[in-house]
């Protein structure tokens, strides 16, 4: 009984032929053999409509109104996210789903989940766990995943927790082990007019010529010891995998003792897959290495991206990109 309650919840997350009514009658026995919420958060217990939730991130994620880390829970980053879609579609901005925001969501026909099998490349890495401190750190020759979970997590923009529940019992150590996964992989926006980081929104917006946004991803934007340096700004230019130079007088939080270092390229450098810098000294959009954290967490006063948000963005700005910081 358990598996054919699990196929029905993956048939409605896969098949593109669900209705709004549909997804929010997900029954709540069904749900919970396939996204056992105690792997994710406990007030997911019980709650019929955290497969519609599921849905509704990744379609946002490839509509590149992405919520941060695909989790199935209906936090802020979810909310803010769903009201910037409705202001790009006119629709009121309540960041709440409706019928006409999921209608407009919708559109996207393709599947939500599928199924991905692991390479030989997957199960053999390497992988492995880092140190807290910065200085060991400088002294690792890359800053690469520390298990193969955390890999999947940022190919398929999602946490660990939440493909575990999606797989609870795959074996992650064989080549072949096949997984559902978020469907996102898609192609990225168009070149940007221009780029608004808002600090209110806690986002990253990307505007065409029109001023039109058509792509909004969440961010950590600064904190009370290091605010966003308000103003008018542009883009120098942006460096993939970039090594980090550490300074420890640019960090209030700095332990003593620390040097200035050089840290070494990978998704779990301190500034992650990519550094799009800005023409205000020491500020630049950057990944984390701590995905889950973005939009709600404080940055050392630079923009905080998802490794692949920044990613994505990199890819849609030049030299000479306008940016505005704003509160």
């Amino acid at each position: 009984m358990k598996s054919m309650l699990r196929a029905a919840v993956l048939s409605a997350l896969i098949l593109p032929t669900f209705s709004f009514a549909q997804i929010v009658q997900t029954d709540a026995a069904a749900l919970l053999s396939v996204v056992d919420p105690s792997r994710i958060q406990g007030d997911l217990k019980d709650d019929a409509n955290a497969a519609m939730r599921l849905r509704v991130q990744i379609l946002l994620d490839r509509m590149q109104f992405g919520p941060g880390e695909i989790d199935g829970r209906w936090g802020s980053n979810t909310e803010r996210a769903i009201a910037a879609f409705q202001r790009s579609r006119d629709l009121e901005a309540s960041g709440s789903l409706d019928e006409a925001t999921w209608q407009a969501l919708n559109t996207d026909a393709a599947p939500v989940l599928v199924e991905y099998r692991l390479t030989a490349q997957d199960v053999a890495g390497p992988y492995s766990a880092l140190p807290d401190d910065i200085m060991a750190k400088a002294a690792l020759p890359r800053l690469g995943f520390a298990s193969l979970a955390e890999a999947l997590g940022e190919r398929f923009h999602s946490s660990p927790a939440l493909l575990k529940a999606l797989n609870p019992d795959a074996d992650l150590t064989r080549e072949g082990t096949a997984l559902w996964v978020p469907n996102v992989q898609v192609a990225g926006p168009a070149k940007a007019a221009s780029v608004v980081v808002d600090e209110s929104d806690g986002s990253v917006i990307l505007r065409d010529e029109k001023g039109r946004v058509y792509a909004r991803y969440p961010a950590s934007t600064g904190s009370e010891h290091d605010p966003l340096p308000i103003g008018n700004w542009t883009i120098k230019g942006v460096a993939r995998d970039p090594h980090f130079q550490y300074n420890p007088k640019l960090f209030w939080d700095a332990e003593p003792g620390h040097a200035k270092t050089r840290i070494a390229p990978g998704p779990n450098n301190p500034v992650g897959v990519v550094w799009i810098d800005l023409s205000k000294d020491h500020y630049g959009i950057h990944g984390t290495a701590e995905p889950g954290k973005v939009g709600k967490s404080e940055s050392h006063g630079c923009i905080r991206l998802t490794n692949w948000n920044a990613a994505a963005l990199a890819d849609s700005v030049a030299p000479g990109t306008a940016v505005l910081l704003q509160l």
